[in-house]
């Protein structure tokens, strides 16, 4: 990537960078963003692995653990994740490996099996990870809406910009439109 050279001062251009702890691209990707998160919740879930192996814990304790240490660390950001059926894949793997350590094997026709994806589901009564960001989205977008207009999430929320077949093209005119939306930032 080319740099920029601001009042004398060169900045590296760069691909990719860390900002408020999620990962940007100049691709608009979120699926390294996403794999980080779930390796983010993995450190978490074998930083409290003990508290999950502990007979003494509940398993409504385990379960409030999981969504208050573990889940909190996956899901960080995923407001703003567009989530293809791969990287719903990839969440709903993680989440159910953690429950299997909670709930454990079952003891059926003589012999230990792991519970399956359909008894895991029926034991968190269908409640998912996948289910839980749509809502934090959709939480999201009410908050957005109830915001005042000079706000600048508001500002440069979806609604606000005109697809190609409509008066403005934002091909055409998207500086213009950037410095618009973006001018308290100059």
């Amino acid at each position: 990537m080319k740099g920029a050279t601001i009042n004398g001062v060169t900045y590296e251009g760069v691909t990719e960078f860390i900002y408020l702890g999620m990962l940007i691209g100049n691709d608009n990707s979120v699926q390294k963003e996403i794999q980080r998160r779930i390796l983010a919740g993995n450190r978490t879930y074998f930083a409290a692995i003990n508290l999950f192996r502990n007979r003494l814990l509940s398993r409504a304790t385990k379960i409030r653990l999981h969504k208050t240490l573990i889940r909190p660390a996956v899901t960080y950001g995923a407001e703003t994740w567009t989530i293809t059926k791969k990287e719903d894949q990839a969440l709903l793997i993680f989440e159910r490996k953690v429950f299997r350590r909670i709930y454990g094997p079952k003891y059926e026709d003589g012999e230990w099996k792991i519970k399956t994806n359909r008894e895991l589901e029926e034991l968190n009564k269908g409640e998912n990870i996948v289910k839980w960001i749509k809502g934090q989205r959709i939480s999201w977008l009410g908050h957005l809406e109830r915001m005042e207009e000079d706000r600048m999430p508001k500002k440069s929320s979806l609604k606000n910009w005109k697809g190609r077949d409509e008066e403005e093209d934002p091909g055409k005119d998207g500086e213009k439109k950037w410095k618009e939306i973006f001018k308290c930032w100059e």
